[in-house]
């Protein structure tokens, strides 16, 4: 008695695409598997040695005009078995119809939500002006560097023609939806200090350690001033503030030799609001403040600030926040405080939103016990068959001819 969108679901759940190891041959097969079932066109391209991204294409009335593009990604992060109530890769679902796996939130269930959106619409004989692509990207959880970086500077992705981008966003645990219209900047620093070596019994002057105990002080206090400041303004989102977390710390070789060298990693995500030559600055003066032989370097360094439109003049805005006014659907807009892959798409200037309808649903992705109720699953499903509608139906615009 199990509606079929479900058993889909759970099968493709059941696919262990988990890394360091993601069996992303099996997950490629399904999807082209049901791909083809629906009648949609496929295109492999592999972006490097085992990277492969599927391309599904639903073909408009109009294929001149710009396409709708449904990102989403393949893998899921590790699992720790021992604190998971059912196994993370068997799909169980409970008495309440709770579904546990690792990608139940993140993000399987939007895969099979658009694929069951556009079964629903070519089922019912719709058809659209706009071309509707979906890809199925890889290694969008260890930074998509070898998945959609790559893939969004090849033809093949220009061809798709693209005019507006869905992809993943978060679970909401109220009654309101969260929509991601743009993504804090990643700032991966290593900041180097050296020092005068020694015998571990001596105070010994200009070590390595003080110096790293200036640096530390300084990166966060500027860490405890933002926290503070995300308490202190019920309207700021964790997108709004700079977060900064130390999480790595290196150096020493013995407990009675003083280190000429420590090192310290700071992961820091900015918000799009704030300047990033002036945020770098910062970062250097603190650096110069702890003493000489202070260095950093990047390990990683987004500089990219573009965030796509939700003002009513914009028409792909205008659908998309039209069919969520129809359907009674209460949006918080927010910045995504992580990371996604349409920071890459955003980039090459594509309009992008970040959107996983799962209202009334803790945020457990990444963590133990990762679930989806199957009832918010298929609601998923009918918001995104209506929100498809309205976007592949936007008159042509202006640049379109």
């Amino acid at each position: 008695s199990e509606n079929p969108s479900v058993t889909l679901f759970r099968e493709y759940l059941r696919i262990d695409t988990v890394h360091p190891k993601p069996d992303y041959d099996a997950a490629v097969q399904f999807l082209e598997r049901v791909g083809t079932d629906l009648g949609l066109a496929c295109q492999k391209v592999e972006v490097c040695q085992g990277r492969v991204v599927l391309i599904l294409t639903w073909q408009g009335t109009n294929p001149r005009l710009r396409s709708i593009l449904l990102n989403s990604h393949t893998d899921v992060v590790p699992v720790f078995e021992e604190h998971w109530t059912y196994p993370p890769f068997e799909a169980v679902k409970d008495s309440q119809g709770n579904i546990y796996a690792r990608g139940a939130q993140d993000m399987k269930c939007v895969s099979i939500q658009y694929l069951e959106a556009i079964r629903r619409l070519k089922t019912e004989g719709k058809s659209f002006a706009r071309t509707i692509h979906l890809t199925f990207v890889p290694d969008e959880e260890v930074g998509g560097h070898k998945g959609m970086e790559m893939f969004v500077k090849r033809p093949e992705f220009k061809a798709l023609n693209v005019g507006f981008a869905m992809d993943e966003g978060l679970a909401s645990p109220s009654d309101t939806y969260s929509v991601f219209y743009g993504e804090r900047s990643p700032w991966w620093i290593k900041v180097k200090c050296m020092g005068s070596p020694g015998h571990g019994s001596r105070f010994i002057s200009n070590t390595a350690a003080e110096k790293m105990h200036k640096v530390i002080n300084s990166f966060l206090a500027f860490r405890e001033s933002e926290k503070q400041r995300l308490k202190s303004d019920s309207s700021l989102t964790l997108g709004d503030v700079t977060s900064l977390n130390m999480t790595m710390l290196e150096g020493g070789v013995s407990f009675n030799v003083v280190p000429s060298e420590m090192a310290a990693s700071f992961d820091i995500r900015i918000p799009p609001t704030v300047d990033l030559k002036a945020f770098e600055e910062q970062v250097a003066t603190w650096c110069r403040g702890a003493g000489d032989g202070v260095t950093y370097e990047f390990h990683q360094k987004c500089m990219d600030q573009h965030i796509t439109s939700t003002e009513e003049s914009d028409p792909w805005w205008k659908a998309f926040s039209g069919v969520c006014r129809d359907m009674k659907l209460q949006l918080k807009l927010e910045i995504f405080p992580a990371a996604t892959d349409s920071r890459y798409i955003r980039a090459v200037r594509h309009p992008a939103i970040g959107f996983s309808p799962m209202n009334r649903t803790p945020v457990l992705l990444h963590d133990h016990n990762e679930f989806l109720n199957e009832q918010v699953f298929l609601r998923g499903i009918e918001i995104y068959a209506r929100l498809l509608t309205a976007l592949a139906s936007v008159p042509p615009l202006p640049a379109e001819g």
